[in-house]
């Protein structure tokens, strides 16, 4: 596999996403919403109980941290689905494969270009998000919250593991739908696992502990491994012109 060619593949879809107004929004409001938003309700629910201290607080924020493992698992479906399922609309993709590229290279490169933007903006709503929450807790605690552990296993581990599992998941979609709005319908449905964990985790049924996390990281990390293999069974040259229609 050529680095050279999988990033070439990878900046031409940067170039079309810069235009994609849809793609620019939905990466701004998860960080408006997340990032300011739930730290604003922390502070609000802080208020209220009249402690930072409180054992709700903890519990609120490590259940609002998991927002990044939804972010992940929705950022990805706009971009992904665009890149795959709007190439073959406007007849972009069969110029690629007549290209001197292999089918690993266009499906890295595409992969790429759908988790790097959104790893980016998971990462830049964590900054925002530990930093508002540590002016608050340094205020009423003198302490900082952030960073833990709980908060490193979401970001370096679970996080990437679940925006790579959403681009599969597209990818396979993308082999069976023609347009991008059923691509995107349909790609939303992966919050459902994640969005179960987190009210889960607010009605204090299951706690977003380390171990925890880890546990439903060595999962993610499983499907995600099943996904590469039936992804390399879809993704063939050969059959996109024919099947991909």
């Amino acid at each position: 596999m050529r680095f050279s060619k999988v990033w070439t593949i990878a900046s031409k879809d940067f170039k079309i996403f810069r235009n994609k107004k849809g793609i620019l929004y939905s990466l701004i409001g998860f960080q408006v919403f997340v990032s300011i938003g739930l730290p604003l309700i922390i502070q609000f629910a802080s208020t209220k109980t009249g402690s930072f201290s409180d054992p709700i607080i903890p519990r609120l924020i490590n259940a609002f941290s998991f927002w990044f493992v939804i972010g992940a698992a929705i950022l990805p479906t706009s971009i992904a689905s665009y890149s795959l399922v709007g190439e073959k609309l406007e007849k972009s993709l069969e110029p690629l494969l007549a290209t001197p590229v292999t089918d690993e290279e266009i499906l890295i490169g595409k992969s790429l270009a759908a988790f790097i933007p959104a790893i980016i903006s998971i990462y830049i709503g964590a900054i925002i998000f530990m930093s508002l929450i540590d002016i608050f807790s340094y205020k009423k605690l003198l302490f900082l919250y952030f960073p833990n552990w709980n908060i490193a296993v979401i970001l370096f581990i679970l996080s990437p593991l679940t925006c790579i599992l959403d681009i599969g998941f597209n990818i396979i979609i993308s082999s069976r739908v023609n347009d991008t709005r059923s691509a995107q319908q349909i790609g939303m449905l992966m919050i459902l696992p994640f969005a179960t964990i987190y009210v889960l985790s607010e009605m204090n049924i299951i706690s977003v502990t380390v171990n925890n996390l880890f546990i439903i990281s060595a999962i993610v990390l499983i499907i995600d491994i099943i996904l590469f293999y039936l992804i390399k069974n879809i993704f063939r040259r050969e059959e996109i012109l024919t099947k991909w229609k």
